[in-house]
């Protein structure tokens, strides 16, 4: 995302968006940009959200999905081997606690009296925090996967170290998405059905969504490289909305991606018949979702459209 003039018309607008998320008690600021305490009204909001987009997964997968929930934090070993360093250094988030004794724990308490920085005196706690929510299952499927693949209902917290004023750009948010894992075929026939099941969901909540190639913030200048490549193979889909009108391009409420052979080849993944599997997932942002409606709908969902209520069972 392009950073804008402080004091431009898109920057007032996202901010004037999130002043009146806070005025209407739906989110509640926590002194830093992009951390947010939610209502019960928001909170009601992202839970028939995603009651919706459950109902779509079973709808078109009936009951085939393992459903796997993951806490936001998995171990560094596993966030290795996604290579997400490599790419996002900058979005990535590590844990780190407190492992000395007393001495140690003194000079922590004297720095900290003095005023100075004490985190120097934590270590790595060997965790790291979610950045996408399949990033944790990768590690706990078989080497060799089922003849038919495994197809994945994935639901959990992420966390990317990109503050904003701008709300639907949060440090910590949520994801839902459908994974498949097995060959080639299958995983490029999940991810391209799963534009259009997105672009339906957003449609029923009357949202004007737009299914447009993307690319990953990718970090640096290998990184320029990467998002070219990964544009042009039309390996990522977002599906946008307009929030602010012609001031931006729009923000990604869903996002369908093909990750080709990577996972399957980091985690050691193979097909039944011996081939590295190939991966591919969609993923609903819950908060951006729910800041969709509520900016296109208004602040008060007792308000919203007969058939927006009715296609989140209000």
């Amino acid at each position: 995302m392009p950073n804008e003039a402080p004091h431009s018309d898109l920057s007032v607008a996202r901010q004037a968006f999130r002043d009146e998320l806070v005025v209407a008690d739906l989110l509640i600021p926590m002194g830093i940009d992009g951390l947010y305490g939610r209502s019960g009204t928001f909170e009601a909001i992202v839970d028939d959200v995603d009651a919706l987009v459950r109902r779509t997964g079973y709808r078109v997968h009936g009951e085939e999905p393992m459903v796997r929930r993951f806490p936001p934090v998995y171990p560094r070993e596993a966030f290795e081997r996604t290579d997400y360093i490599a790419s996002f250094p900058n979005l990535t988030g590590a844990v780190s606690t407190f492992t000395g004794g007393d001495k140690q724990h003194r000079a922590l308490l004297a720095d900290r009296d003095a005023g100075l920085p004490w985190d120097g005196h934590l270590a790595a706690a060997g965790t790291m925090l979610v950045s996408a929510a399949c990033h944790p299952v990768y590690a706990t499927l078989p080497g060799i996967l089922p003849d038919n693949g495994v197809l994945l209902d994935i639901y959990g917290y992420c966390f990317r170290h990109e503050p904003a004023v701008d709300p639907a750009r949060m440090q910590a948010f949520r994801m839902h998405e459908y994974v498949f894992a097995g060959d080639a075929q299958r995983a490029q026939e999940h991810r391209d059905a799963w534009v259009g099941h997105g672009l339906a969901v957003l449609a029923h909540l009357g949202l004007s969504a737009a299914a447009m190639p993307a690319n990953d913030p990718f970090f640096g200048r290998v990184g320029k490289m990467l998002a070219t490549n990964q544009r042009a193979d039309e390996l990522k889909t977002e599906l946008v909305v307009r929030l602010y009108g012609d001031l931006d391009d729009g923000t990604a409420l869903v996002s369908a991606n093909c990750h080709r052979d990577h996972f399957g080849e980091t985690f050691g993944l193979r097909t039944a018949d011996g081939a590295v599997a190939h991966s591919a997932c969609v993923g609903f942002g819950m908060e951006r979702i729910a800041l969709a409606l509520l900016r296109t709908h208004g602040t008060d969902p007792a308000c919203w459209p007969a058939d927006v209520r009715a296609a989140l069972h209000r």
